[in-house]
């Protein structure tokens, strides 16, 4: 029930509403919102090192179990999209969503691609940008710290218009950086487990916009 209630209310939300009598702002897109997790197993999706990935409920839960790095990767690359989804920490482990993302064959090494940060630890800059052998790139303004709700679910929509990067977090516009130089303009969108196996991450109702394909302007 509460799935479908949120599929519902991003769909609502993100999608102009043609209501008699309502002015309505027109949707400069031509795409449709879909699942990127279908509920029941990994289907679409590959786990990339030897962290473990599984479905729960309804929910992928990831979970570090070694010393190293771990992702679960789309097997479909994106470039410009929208992306709507749900997630919640239940370790201090570092987390994030991996956008334009490539890695070295057979290993857990990225060779392109910048993430989104998630760290239920206050400060810690989630909805900011990280990566592309920079570093931090940018993160949140310091009032925009606490918006993440570190022991509950949190909302996350990521917007990747071209060079253009907006976060929304629990209904709060976080972040609106365009990006001047990044590394990789295409790739596999990729979830998350930090080093060191502490990370414990559940993710669920992931939705998404892929503005790029033959329906999209």
């Amino acid at each position: 029930m509460h799935k479908l209630l949120f599929v519902a209310i991003a769909l609502l939300s993100f999608t102009a509403l043609a209501l008699p009598g309502v002015a309505q702002q027109a949707d400069p897109f031509n795409a449709p919102w879909q699942p990127l997790f279908n509920g029941t197993d990994l289907t679409g999706w590959t786990p990339i090192g030897n962290e473990k990935w599984v479905v729960e409920n309804g929910e992928i839960y990831g979970e570090g179990i070694t010393k190293e790095y771990g992702y679960l990767a789309t097997e479909k690359t994106y470039k410009s999209f929208h992306l709507s989804l749900r997630f919640k920490c239940e370790a201090d482990g570092n987390s994030g969503v991996y956008i334009h993302t490539a890695f070295e064959p057979g290993t857990a090494k990225v060779t392109a691609g910048r993430q989104i940060e998630i760290d239920r630890t206050l400060a810690h800059h989630t909805g900011g940008i990280y990566g592309d052998d920079k570093g931090w790139i940018v993160w949140p303004a310091p009032h925009l710290e606490t918006v993440i709700k570190p022991n509950d679910w949190n909302d996350m929509l990521i917007r990747v218009e071209g060079k253009r990067y907006v976060v929304i977090l629990n209904g709060i516009e976080v972040l609106d950086f365009t990006y001047p130089s990044p590394k990789a303009t295409e790739g596999v969108i990729a979830l998350q487990l930090h080093s060191g196996g502490e990370g414990r991450m559940r993710f669920k109702d992931i939705l998404i916009r892929d503005l790029s394909g033959p329906t999209a302007k």
